[in-house]
């Protein structure tokens, strides 16, 4: 990953984009890719388009979507507290004690997650995880008025984490999953244009993945696309309590994980392992026997269907504000596509 690409990465995932307020990282995605898709636009769902050879066939879209879980004010009590609700699936473990970042119409607005001290927590309580309604956000505000005259009903909240390089070679960041696959769908689009890649390809930063693949349902019927690559993050199993039996086996650094099973495309699966081979780049392989918890299973049963695949990227500590993924495992994403992509003549060589 070079200087160009890892700046954008940081200001792709220190910017705010809960589900449903991915406008600020919008702009920075579309930003990226001016001057190199022939057409860049969003929709009126939010989602962002940037394509290449808008008219020629096959046409093939890359989604990775741009959203992150968040939480979501949602009542302001006489003393000023906030209390919020989740956007996604937060672990509330991790949310007392957080420093957060309140993002309102004036900006970014510090706050901490405070609950009960410890020293009051009756036996039972200190056993259990807290709950969102006994959490609240407290931004020193004196009472209710004060806090209303800053913060407003619906504003949405972030940890406040940012990108870090690690002197091991990872990234930490918030909201890895899945800015890191709204990354790789832009910067494969980069490399394809070098390459002169003669399909039509769509990259696609999706919205609104985390409460429903809502984003991949408006953009795919709207592309109608015939061949679909979804880039998400996917678990590993290369740290203690985990189940190998469960995940299968997938490390860090290691190379991207391509899923196997119903939500994808048998032919374009061997397309993807020839490449692979051909290429010499090291990937991992997931069992995945049902639909997929990403944009594939949207994109997959849209109109009359799509060839689809699932490309992710090994990522540790998921839903957490301290994310973990590997840029050579990012790397070998963007030339897994791009290659691929370069090997696709028609749709037929799809069809099963």
């Amino acid at each position: 990953m070079n200087k160009e690409q890892k700046d954008f990465l940081r200001e792709l995932v220190d910017n705010p984009s809960p589900s449903g307020y991915e406008e600020p990282v919008a702009k920075v995605w579309r930003k990226r890719l001016e001057g190199i898709a022939q057409r860049i636009y969003g929709d009126l769902h939010g989602n962002s388009i940037a394509v290449i050879n808008d008219e020629k066939k096959p046409k093939i879209m890359i989604a990775g979507h741009c959203d992150e879980i968040g939480l979501m004010i949602n009542y302001i009590d006489e003393q000023g507290f906030l209390y919020f609700r989740s956007v996604g699936g937060y672990d509330r473990h991790i949310l007392p004690g957080s420093r957060v970042k309140i993002w309102t119409k004036e900006g970014g607005i510090l706050g901490v997650i405070g609950r009960k001290a410890i020293h009051f927590l009756e036996e039972e309580e200190k056993n259990k995880v807290a709950k969102l309604e006994n959490m609240w956000i407290d931004i020193g505000a004196k009472n209710k008025k004060e806090a209303e005259e800053i913060v407003s009903i619906g504003d949405v909240a972030t940890i406040d984490c940012y990108f870090e390089e690690l002197k091991t070679g990872p990234f930490i960041a918030r909201g890895f999953d899945d800015r890191i696959g709204a990354f790789v769908a832009a910067e494969t689009l980069v490399e394809l244009k070098k390459r002169n890649v003669k399909n039509a390809v769509y990259a696609v930063a999706t919205v609104q993945e985390e409460v429903g693949l809502r984003g991949a349902t408006t953009s795919t019927y709207h592309i109608n696309p015939d061949i679909g690559f979804a880039v998400d993050v996917e678990f590993t199993s290369d740290h203690p309590d985990t189940n190998k039996r469960i995940l299968g086996d997938v490390k860090l650094g290691e190379g991207p994980v391509v899923l196997r099973g119903a939500n994808i495309n048998p032919r374009l699966f061997e397309l993807i392992i020839k490449t692979a081979k051909e290429e010499n780049i090291k990937i991992q392989i997931m069992a995945s026997p049902r639909g997929t918890g990403t944009d594939a299973n949207i994109m997959q049963l849209t109109r009359g269907g799509v060839a689809t695949a699932v490309i992710g990227i090994p990522n540790r500590y998921m839903h957490t504000p301290v994310e973990m993924i590997h840029p050579d495992d990012v790397d070998g994403a963007i030339k897994l596509l791009t290659e691929v992509i370069l090997r696709i003549k028609n749709r037929e060589d799809f069809v099963i």
